[in-house]
């Protein structure tokens, strides 16, 4: 990211902040955009002005430099428990209001299990597993953004806002 962009994006949260407007960010980490180092210089600035936080394992290790613990996706070990830290160790740090996590585990390239942990108020709310028989993957973790936002901004409870999400990206899936 340029100094001109970064100095772009930070001009941007500070004038939504200074009129009241919530930000989300959502961290979506791309290896052939930019290397981890690039990543964390970027986005770990910006941080201080996040409300909404969405991310996966991989992009709050790879964008900050932040680990779930016991959790590895390449094996297909998920744990809920290194989630919640990792989500509360991320509001802690960064002050964010919402931290949203998509759980992926794999069974095989078209069939996964899918859920979601909302951090919000100090309390950890997680979604329904759905198996999912996958169609397409590209776009689920947009959706889930999209409904997670939508679900905030139409007042829905943080129970109901993860599962709208996690069910958005799920129906998304197929």
């Amino acid at each position: 990211l340029s100094e001109n962009l970064r100095k772009i994006c930070e001009d941007a949260c500070i004038a939504a902040k200074r009129h009241g407007v919530r930000v989300s960010c959502d961290l979506n980490y791309r290896k052939t955009l930019w290397s981890v180092e690039e990543a964390q210089a970027a986005m770990k600035p910006l941080m201080a002005y996040v409300d909404v936080l969405i991310a996966n394992e991989e992009d709050a290790e790879k964008s900050l430099g932040i680990k779930a613990e016991n959790t590895d996706v390449t094996q297909g070990k998920l744990s809920v428990e290194g989630y919640q830290a990792l989500a509360e160790r991320l509001a802690a740090q960064y002050n964010c209001a919402m931290v949203a996590f998509t759980l992926r585990e794999s069974i095989s390239a078209s069939v996964n299990n899918w859920s979601a942990l909302l951090y919000s108020g100090g309390k950890a709310y997680r979604s329904k597993k759905y198996t999912m028989q996958i169609v397409d993957r590209v776009g689920g973790g947009d959706s889930f953004a999209s409904g997670l936002i939508y679900a905030c901004l139409n007042g829905y409870s943080d129970q109901d806002i993860v599962e709208f999400a996690a069910g958005a990206s799920c129906l998304k899936h197929s």
